[in-house]
């Protein structure tokens, strides 16, 4: 890879465009652009330079940077389609193709190996960080490639995000990301239902936190991505859900670990469950934040479980008199009955 060389941005959207712009910042040529016009418009106006089509954009460049909804997408590119030459025929000799979409680890090694015929180089990159993470220059890079092609983009990946991890060979960093969101779907979930459980045993939101942040009960989908609003202000709870990662993009991802689960004979009987949950969250509104598994959760448990969270996010806390019965109380009271 050049230097500061052209970089050829393609896709565009709610983490291509911030990371664009930090290729920008960062002194980096970049060539952008996206089959969607709102995307090249919303890049432009932040001041990513654009190109008339994909092709433009690759011709003069010395890295093709891809980030595309699913691995069908990349490979397309790739090879063309509808009769229109591919990424792979318009670059120059000895391109790196760089692709940070998240796919599955059989696609990623199918585009490595078009590359490679080519005559190009590869490195999949999957990111981690969301796109708060995009916007700060924050996310994790998961890499798989040869480990001098690696060397070589690493200053570009580094340009992005605080962390950046050689994972292995082709498809290594696929295989990373998934294994990865395989962990934070099923904790996530598991979070939720403690939570919703907490509530109907009359626990505060706070005190369930301080005591499982700090207890074996710890985990990223607790302290930094709480699925309630108030122990963590940063977390999506306090801003209605707004992704964040949303659910939709939990279920493509664990959907992706469940192929790799099947494909290698792993008996993966959560990440399955896992799976099935957030495709039926995606189904109703996978727009928000998958931290509001909770509210499906909450609301599969019946109306006094709803009651009680709303309890909790008005300040009030929940427990039970001696005779078993529930109670309600300001967070302030002293315990006496309303």
């Amino acid at each position: 890879m050049r230097e500061k060389g052209t970089v050829a941005f393609l896709g565009l959207g709610h983490m291509g465009g911030p990371m664009a712009l930090n290729l920008v910042r960062a002194g980096y040529t970049v060539a952008g652009f996206d089959v969607v016009p709102a995307a090249v418009e919303a890049a432009r106006e932040h001041g990513v330079p654009m190109a008339d089509s994909a092709a433009d954009a690759v011709a003069g460049a010395g890295v093709v940077l891809t980030m595309f909804p699913s691995g069908g997408h990349v490979l397309d590119a790739y090879r063309g389609n509808a009769g229109q030459p591919g990424l792979l025929a318009a670059a120059p000799p000895g391109t790196m193709f760089l692709d940070c979409s998240t796919i599955n680890v059989d696609e990623a090694r199918e585009a490595a190996r078009l590359a490679g015929e080519a005559g190009h180089h590869s490195i999949d990159a999957p990111v981690s960080g969301g796109v708060v993470g995009a916007e700060a220059g924050t996310l994790t890079f998961m890499a798989g490639g040869e480990a001098r092609d690696f060397d070589s983009v690493r200053p570009l990946l580094e340009a992005m995000g605080k962390r950046v991890v050689h994972c292995g060979g082709h498809g290594a960093g696929q295989a990373a990301k998934i294994c990865n969101n395989l962990i934070l779907g099923v904790s996530m979930i598991a979070v939720s239902e403690a939570f919703v459980l907490g509530e109907k045993l009359g626990l505060s939101h706070q005190a369930l936190f301080d005591v499982a942040s700090a207890a074996s009960g710890q985990c990223w989908a607790l302290t930094t991505n709480c699925p309630v609003p108030g122990p963590v202000p940063a977390s999506p709870a306090n801003r209605d859900y707004q992704p964040g990662f949303a659910g939709a993009l939990m279920a493509k991802d664990l959907n992706l670990a469940v192929n790799a689960l099947n494909s290698t004979g792993v008996a993966g009987q959560m990440g399955a469950l896992a799976a099935r949950i957030y495709d039926r969250f995606a189904a109703e509104g996978g727009d928000r934040d998958f931290s509001a598994i909770i509210t499906d959760i909450r609301a599969a448990s019946g109306p006094a479980a709803a009651d009680t969270a709303a309890d909790l996010a008005a300040g009030k806390t929940t427990g039970t008199d001696t005779a078993g019965r529930s109670r309600t109380t300001a967070a302030h009271d002293d315990g006496s009955p309303e």
